[in-house]
């Protein structure tokens, strides 16, 4: 018998960080097809540098650091592709690589490497870009005419949380509208989710109850319909984020009471933010706060087996 010691998150899991990292790699791909389909080469190109750029700088700090160089886990390489799927196909190509580098070496190596870093590294690399590149980063053209209008070779417009009403809920759902390239196809970011429920990689409880939380607080606080509400969880990343990022094993609660306050207060200040703030979008902040929050939510009382509790004195 021996004891095994290791460092958070500890998940009684059968399967091994590299495999995990191999299905999120394959629940990212309908999303990021269709993110090519729907805006071109350019997609691609946005995509692959990201992941190239993620995998060097994880490589090349581990040699200098002199540690063991572990790209093969995919860890990097899917903050890599998450990364560029939050990022408009018009990215350029050094924004890419310092959102990468930002990524791997601030976010997640020097706080210890995997299971360490208490941030997102994809979603505070996009944050930082965001704050840093504003125009760059909320630029985003389509070019698949069939989409809006025969006869044009691609269409450059404001998105759906800029330009509220201009897309109907089935464009919106279908990914026929300009956005980051992973988060306009609703369907394919479904897809995903199914595949990493049947696979047993994540639950459903914080995807659904973010989006639910979304749903009902734009209601509540917004005064929406049920359609203005609907299209409010299908704009922007409220399903790209719930799925792929809010889920992140490091930077959740443990517990299922506490996966469901953090879920309820994503999308409390995802909604916040659109309503109130002078940034459209609200999925960006609204998890990395929660990341913040999460040792927080982890110290609440809870049940403790094994442990019995001591008796009251008369």
């Amino acid at each position: 018998m021996s004891l095994r010691i290791s460092t958070a998150p500890h998940m009684h899991n059968p399967l091994t960080t590299q495999r995990l990292m191999q299905f999120v790699f394959i629940a990212l791909l309908p999303t990021a097809a269709w993110g090519v389909y729907a805006f071109g080469f350019s997609a691609l190109l946005v995509l692959l540098l990201s992941m190239a750029s993620a995998v060097a700088a994880e490589f090349v700090w581990q040699k200098i650091a002199k540690q063991p160089v572990r790209v093969g886990d995919f860890s990097a390489l899917v903050t890599g592709l998450i990364l560029g799927l939050n990022l408009p196909a018009t990215a350029p190509w050094w924004m890419v690589i310092i959102g990468s580098a930002f990524a791997i070496i601030i976010v997640k190596q020097l706080f210890g490497g995997l299971g360490d870093n208490f941030l997102n590294p994809a979603l505070a690399a996009r944050a930082v870009l965001l704050a840093s590149w504003p125009v760059h980063m909320t630029a985003s053209a389509c070019v698949n005419p069939t989409f809006f209008q025969a006869g044009v070779d691609a269409v450059s417009t404001a998105t759906p949380l800029g330009a509220p009403g201009t897309f109907t809920l089935t464009q919106l759902f279908l990914g026929q509208c300009p956005g980051a390239i992973g988060e306009v196809s609703k369907a394919a970011i479904l897809l995903g989710f199914l595949f990493l429920l049947l696979t047993g990689v994540i639950s459903w409880r914080i995807p659904v109850i973010t989006v639910c939380s979304v749903y009902v607080c734009t209601m509540l606080i917004g005064g929406a319909d049920w359609q203005g509400a609907l299209a409010a969880v299908l704009s922007g990343g409220v399903l790209f984020g719930s799925v792929f990022m809010a889920t992140d094993y490091v930077t959740s609660p443990i517990t299922p009471w506490g996966q469901v306050i953090y879920a309820v207060l994503i999308g409390l200040i995802i909604t916040l933010i659109r309503l109130f703030g002078s940034y459209p979008e609200g999925v960006t902040y609204g998890i990395l706060l929660m990341n913040i929050a999460t040792p927080l939510i982890d110290r609440l009382p809870r049940t403790i087996y094994g442990v019995k509790k001591e008796a009251k004195k008369a």
